[in-house]
């Protein structure tokens, strides 16, 4: 199956980090996430209940974003592809966490941990 539907660039302030400063002040997390679906069933019949509603899912992994503080962002990409995967349309998916603030004590333009998980 080659079907996927994505979301990127999803933006939310989470308090994720291993630094105390991280977790008082928080700061900006972009999240990409793409999920191997099989579309044909939604497409033949249009009807969004045989497909995964993007909407509903950013506003899901929003919450886990901006929700309990977690020290490493790659414990944040599992949770998120937890979210995704409880979604039994879900066979896969690949999950993106960006950290661009991420105090590293050097310029970078971005810190990245991506993961990807397929249905047990």
């Amino acid at each position: 199956m080659s079907d996927t539907i994505a979301v990127r660039g999803l933006r939310v302030r989470g308090f994720h980090g291993v630094l105390a400063e991280e977790r008082a002040v928080g700061q900006l997390f972009v999240v990409d996430v793409e999920l191997t679906v099989d579309t044909r069933p939604a497409a033949a019949e249009d009807d969004l209940a045989l497909t995964v509603d993007y909407s509903s899912l950013a506003h899901l992994l929003a919450e886990v974003i901006g929700g309990e503080p977690v020290a490493l962002i790659e414990t944040l990409a599992q949770r998120l592809a937890d979210v995704c995967l409880a979604d039994p349309m879900v066979a896969a998916v690949d999950v993106t966490v960006h950290k661009p603030d991420a105090p590293v004590g050097l310029p970078v333009s971005d810190i990245v941990v991506a993961i990807h998980r397929e249905r047990a």
